[in-house]
């Protein structure tokens, strides 16, 4: 296993700026997931790391090693691609064992690292099937099987779960955690749907136009988003965003549609973006110290067990609100009032969007 460095590097495609001084340490043993929209930067970097592009400028260490300039076969990494890459004239036993062979390993140490690997991801039975006689999760357990099988210091995983349906893909996001905490291998995931990203990470590393956004743990960038565009790109509903421009003191930003205690020691300039969670508003008027959001319902969706109310302030800005079914039963066209308790509101920046605080706790 081997702690990562990637020490600000960049990349260029001629003019294009695909990759603009990223530097992130990955932990030995850490799965790190890099997430963002497409054409962010996240799938470029990954195969930096794996030999397949080089950067234009700064380095990657693996396991304290200057793997920059050397070839793929040299890092010590396995990489799982999101077509598999499986060979389709070889059973799944000769796709795992190709890359043990091409090593130099007897036989007998071929098959029980096969055995290990197939057993791991639970697809012994199926070792003398071609890939064509597989379904798209077991063609990615093959994927997996193979890279454990090398016993790789490093795993690096490009959309792995995005050819496969969205049941199957919930039930394979727990197999990888199961895989992950029995190897303990240092892995890099590459995504751009955000719940994956919070099930898997340890860390997330959120990135958009080649640049990172914000680094932490699943619940710091959901918790705490460093700006404006985390904010929205983290969490489904994403969090709602009030653009207030204008308000009448320090202690209070006040419209027709909206009223929000201002914390001590924040500055709110006449252009601020107010954001709270789904999940945090409660329909009801607001307390002292609470933020009171008023609106009519536009479109009441009914979730299983929850709801989700769809409602336009005044001014026409669209909010979210998930609440537990049953609780009450809104009409469209209702006209209602949200309350949001103070540590659940957020403040932007609306120029730069930079959170100008975090919620108090």
């Amino acid at each position: 296993m081997a702690e990562i460095v990637i020490d600000g590097v960049a990349k260029h495609f001629d003019s294009v700026e695909a990759l603009r001084h990223i530097d992130i340490t990955i932990a030995d043993g850490e799965f790190m997931v890099l997430l963002g929209p497409s054409g962010c930067g996240k799938t470029t970097l990954l195969r930096m790391i794996a030999g397949l592009e080089t950067p234009s400028s700064g380095r990657i260490l693996i396991g304290g090693t200057d793997v920059t300039a050397l070839p793929p076969a040299r890092r010590g990494v396995g990489m799982v691609f999101q077509n598999y890459a499986l060979y389709p004239h070889m059973t799944v036993r000769e796709n795992i064992a190709l890359g043990l062979k091409v090593r130099g390993l007897d036989r007998a140490k071929i098959e029980q690292r096969i055995a290990f690997a197939a057993n791991l991801v639970q697809i012994g039975e199926y070792l003398e099937r071609r890939p064509r006689a597989l379904s798209g999760g077991q063609r990615q357990r093959v994927a997996l099987a193979r890279v454990i099988a090398r016993e790789p210091a490093v795993s690096l995983m490009d959309e792995p779960l995005s050819n496969i349906d969205a049941q199957l893909r919930t039930i394979m996001r727990a197999e990888l955690l199961r895989i992950h905490r029995a190897v303990g291998m240092t892995t890099i995931y590459v995504t751009h749907d955000q719940e994956e990203a919070m099930g898997l990470g340890d860390r997330i590393t959120v990135m958009n136009f080649g640049h990172i956004e914000q680094i932490g743990s699943p619940d710091e960038v959901y918790g705490h988003p460093a700006n404006a565009f985390v904010a929205r790109f983290i969490g489904s509903p994403r969090m709602n965003l009030v653009r207030v421009d204008r308000h009448p003191g320090a202690a209070m930003v006040e419209t027709p549609f909206l009223r929000v205690p201002v914390p001590d020691g924040i500055a709110i300039s006449p252009e601020v973006l107010v954001g709270f969670r789904s999940e945090d508003a409660r329909p009801g008027a607001a307390e002292e110290g609470e933020t009171e959001v008023r609106g009519q319902v536009d479109v009441v969706e009914h979730l299983g067990a929850q709801i989700e109310l769809h409602f336009r302030t005044e001014d026409g800005q669209e909010v979210v609100v998930r609440r537990p079914r049953g609780e009450n039963q809104w009409r469209e066209g209702e006209r209602i009032v949200l309350a949001i308790p103070p540590k659940s509101v957020h403040f932007f920046d609306a120029g730069t969007g930079a959170a100008l605080t975090v919620p108090v706790s």
